[in-house]
């Protein structure tokens, strides 16, 4: 598994870990976090200009804030049925 799909993955599972998880995993990355040193890769670089051009473009699909949250909403409620 790539990098980028790994970060897809870390990222879609960080909107809907409980709290619990997510001070844990802060706590093992703060003194990084809080350093504010980052240093991006260049795929990464080219996905994010990627985006920015489609985006710019009118190529990419987007969706509001509120959109996101009705679709985390709805996610969180399908795993809580299982």
């Amino acid at each position: 598994m790539n990098t980028t799909t790994i970060r897809q993955k870390l990222h879609n599972y960080l909107e809907v870990a409980d709290d619990k998880k997510i001070k844990a995993m802060y706590t093992m990355m703060e003194v990084e976090i809080e350093e504010g040193i980052t240093e991006y890769s260049n795929e990464f670089k080219a996905e994010l200009e990627e985006r920015s051009a489609g985006y710019k473009n009118g190529n990419e699909k987007t969706v509001t804030a509120a959109e996101s949250r009705k679709r985390v909403q709805k996610i969180m409620k399908a795993g809580d049925k299982k």
